[in-house]
């Protein structure tokens, strides 16, 4: 088991090459992520990637007009602003702590080095981009074609599954700004699923009573973000063992005789 503030416990660094983890240690800096911090602002400059552990951190885009919604949410099965790697320098999203934890966090330009190289890094993180595009596709999806219950639904899902416990600390009104509604349209959805005993609400806490319950209401895009993710998780299963074999298996492995 990890030792407490481990860069392992972030699935992506923990599924890491020895050699590749032992490069990349030096390089990582361990970081408290308090909620509600704001770790970029719309058109400055993205000079690190925060590798989660126990934090969950949300991008949030914000219109002309001041109106603004969640696009996506990462806790310890990813890395926060991924899009560096692919050659954008500057956030055009508030990036903001949504759950209080701790993080890791690398400088952007090594991190661009590392993954160009290629690698097992590499892949681990391209596997990550894609879950995370099919994230935001079922945000778009709910968004348009979703109600409030079903969007709060889907929240809590997604945060639960990055945290431990049952219960999110977590306010209406912030619910609200993730949203892109008015917190008393949350307050309306939250006590409709309190009434059918999904969840049970109380100041600044929303913990889930029935999860079944909770994702009947979330709908198919709590189930397609699911199964994606579930995929991506075997793939750093597979990652973790295979980087676990003493060297001699692996080289026996690997020249194993076709059949």
């Amino acid at each position: 088991m990890p030792p407490p503030h481990s860069p392992k416990q972030n699935r992506i660094l923990a599924a890491l090459p020895l050699a590749d983890y032992t490069r990349l240690l030096p390089l990582l800096e361990f970081v408290e992520m308090p909620a509600g911090h704001v770790i970029y602002e719309p058109g400055r400059p993205m000079r690190h990637l925060y590798f989660p552990t126990t934090s969950i951190i949300a991008r949030l885009y914000e219109t002309e007009s001041g109106a603004c919604t969640q696009t996506g949410i990462v806790g310890n099965e990813g890395v926060a602003s991924i899009s560096v790697i692919f050659g954008e320098e500057n956030s055009i999203a508030r990036v903001i702590v949504q759950s209080t934890g701790d993080a890791y966090r690398i400088k952007a330009d090594l991190l661009k080095k590392e993954f160009e190289s290629g690698g097992e890094l590499q892949h681990l993180l391209l596997r990550f981009a894609h879950a995370l595009m099919v994230q935001t596709e079922q945000i778009a999806v709910s968004n348009r074609y979703h109600t409030v219950d079903q969007q709060l639904s889907y929240l809590l899902l997604m945060s639960l599954d990055r945290l431990p416990g049952n219960e999110l600390h977590i306010t209406h009104e912030q619910v609200g700004i993730m949203l892109g509604v008015r917190r008393e349209s949350v307050t309306v959805a939250a006590h409709k699923l309190q009434m059918t005993g999904a969840i049970r609400c109380r100041r600044g806490h929303l913990a889930v009573v029935d999860r079944q319950q909770l994702e009947a209401s979330a709908g198919e895009n709590y189930k397609v973000v699911k199964k994606e993710y579930d995929r991506l998780l075997e793939v750093y299963r597979s990652a973790t063992a295979s980087s676990s074999e003493p060297p001699a298996r692996q080289f026996k492995r690997f020249f194993q005789p076709a059949r």
